[in-house]
């Protein structure tokens, strides 16, 4: 039994004809004919009924065609495995975050691996720091972009890519904006603007204003840093959010130090201890953590 015969016997399965099989295979229909019927009588059983002005499957052939098709899967499975390792990296990477902060450059550093490696196929997902953490752990995700607001999770290793100051941002026409800077002790009992729970610089906010001794009153959250400047300039609160992104929001904004303690939030990139599992994402691993800032 020969893979070739596999694939005819699948060709004509789908096709519905030894012709159009053929013409499929870019092959001449006599030999498509010849090589299924010496797999069936390797097999001992007819697999397409031919009497009829269309060729169709028999029982057994049915019952075959499943393993037939599961063959050449296993072939071409093996053949990509081989090609991972080759110069011609193939493969998908899964690379997910909250939030990509555009000072991280994330489009530059993909252009550039995909010019070293373009037959490898990247996908991007947006989602929240639970899943993304749970998605590392299982393998579901090579690598992530995650606050780092505590601790590590266990089971994680991580590239601190973004480490900045955060400051309050408030509409031009508020009352804080004749100031500089705005202590800690003074968030409580503000409308503040935020990322998520979850987030490392919601996390940094809420172990900050702990230790001041109250809870932050967050009255509007987003996802993107840069739609807590548009809140905050609507006049719907004060906005906390990383120094890069303050220097971007809209010129409605007058933004103010934290101080009393000074506070930062720090961003990481996060992959599995004993790395992703497949060529093609360790390269991609590896190419991120040298485009990427490492800050310790």
């Amino acid at each position: 039994m020969e893979l070739r015969q596999l694939e005819y016997l699948v060709a004509v399965a789908e096709e519905g004809g030894f012709t159009r099989a053929a013409a499929r295979l870019h092959v001449a229909q006599p030999g498509v004919s010849a090589q299924v019927r010496q797999l069936e009588r390797e097999l001992g059983e007819p697999l397409f009924d031919r009497t009829g002005r269309t060729v169709r499957l028999t029982e057994v052939g049915e019952a075959v065609l499943p393993y037939a098709r599961a063959a050449l899967g296993a072939v071409a499975g093996m053949r990509q495995a081989v090609e991972e390792f080759t110069e011609l990296l193939r493969g998908h990477v899964v690379m997910a975050g909250v939030t990509a902060p555009s000072v991280l450059r994330l489009a530059d550093m993909l252009a550039s691996f995909h010019e070293l490696h373009p037959a490898v196929e990247i996908s991007l997902v947006e989602t929240q720091p639970e899943a993304l953490v749970d998605g590392l752990l299982s393998g579901r995700l090579d690598l992530g972009l995650l606050g780092l607001g505590g601790p590590l999770p266990p089971g994680l290793e991580a590239q601190v890519v973004v480490d900045q100051a955060l400051v309050a941002a408030v509409r031009r026409d508020h009352e804080l904006a004749a100031r500089d800077s705005i202590t800690v002790a003074e968030l409580a009992g503000l409308p503040l603007i935020s990322l998520p729970i979850g987030t490392g610089l919601r996390t940094a906010l809420e172990d900050v204003c702990a230790r001041a001794g109250f809870a932050p009153h967050v009255s509007f959250e987003a996802s993107e840093p840069y739609v807590l400047g548009e809140l905050a300039a609507r006049g719907l609160g004060t906005a906390i959010l990383p120094e890069s992104a303050a220097a971007a929001t809209r010129s409605e904004l007058h933004v103010l130090a934290l101080t009393e303690p000074s506070t930062r939030a720090r961003m990481g990139l996060v992959w599995r201890p004993d790395g992703p599992k497949s060529p093609a994402a360790r390269a991609f691993l590896g190419h991120a953590r040298r485009h990427l800032p490492d800050l310790g």
